[in-house]
């Protein structure tokens, strides 16, 4: 039991420390920063990182964007995973054993980036906010999760008892499985949501208009300008790298704390919805 303790807290301080150096970094002075004299308190106290980051208008606008894409994308992935997964795990549907290989399918091969921009293009989404949300909708590992929760956790004798008393499918899904299903649904939709909030690269491909570019690809794109000055002088150009070193911790605190303030609330139904419909008994 000891050395299950030991080695929890060695995962513990593995992933802690580089975070509390990261934030005690964004706090610090930038040539305290660059000079590695940061241990794990800050070094000469300074907000400059977050004056300068949070006075950019174009971070405020990814941030704002970012929101936009994790609560829409959220809810839509959520809802599109549910309508799925739930008729897949009813012993009752035609052909239910073919669709879901059609779906197991998707995940071992995809059709790659090119195919996929052609789709995202003919149907006229590059440089809309969809072109973010639709093409990555549903996730096939949630849908499998879903399916062995709602297979194992809804059992048929519930459903034949509702539609006794009159109840319609979508009402029984409404009023019972959704109510029956929180822990699920949390761990669902914390997954699509830190994969929104975290997502670049899609970005990257589909947008050109920089008032929908999410935060993250905003905080790459400014981290890069200060890096790049050509033109400048020694001096100068030390200092504006000191600046962008300051500023990348600096982004990464902002960019971190949404997912640390929503991830408590969800955390204690991530056991429950992972493990519920994979033990039995």
């Amino acid at each position: 039991m000891a050395g299950v303790y030991i080695l929890l807290t060695t995962l513990l301080l593995c992933v802690l420390l580089p975070l509390i150096w990261i934030v005690a970094s964004s706090f610090s002075d930038p040539l305290a920063v660059s000079s590695g004299r940061v241990g794990f308190w800050p070094v000469d106290f300074t907000l400059e990182g977050y004056q300068r980051a949070l006075g950019d208008s174009s971070i405020l606008t990814g941030f704002g964007n970012s929101l936009f894409y994790t609560v829409v994308g959220t809810a839509i992935s959520l809802t599109l995973t549910v309508a799925i997964a739930y008729p897949l795990s009813r012993s009752a549907l035609w052909g239910r054993r073919g669709i879901t290989l059609f779906v197991i399918f998707t995940m071992l091969f995809a059709g790659g980036i090119i195919p996929t921009y052609l789709v995202v293009q003919n149907l006229g989404m590059l440089d809309t906010r969809w072109a973010l949300i639709l093409p990555q909708a549903i996730g096939v590992w949630q849908v499998i999760i879903a399916v062995a929760f709602f297979r194992t956790s809804i059992p048929d004798e519930l459903y034949e008892a509702a539609q006794l008393d009159g109840a319609s499918d979508l009402r029984f899904l409404w009023t019972v499985v959704l109510p029956l299903s929180k822990p699920l649904l949390a761990v669902i939709a914390l997954m699509y949501a830190i994969y929104q909030w975290n997502s670049y690269f899609d970005a990257l491909l589909y947008l050109r208009d920089e008032d929908l570019y999410p935060l993250q690809l905003v905080l790459r794109n400014v981290l890069i300008l200060n890096q790049t000055a050509p033109g400048l002088d020694a001096a100068a150009a030390m200092e504006r790298q000191q600046l962008a070193n300051l500023m990348k911790y600096s982004l990464i605190v902002i960019s971190t704390v949404p997912v640390m303030l929503v991830y408590p609330f969800v955390a204690r139904f991530f056991n429950k919805g992972i493990l519920v419909g994979a033990v039995k008994g």
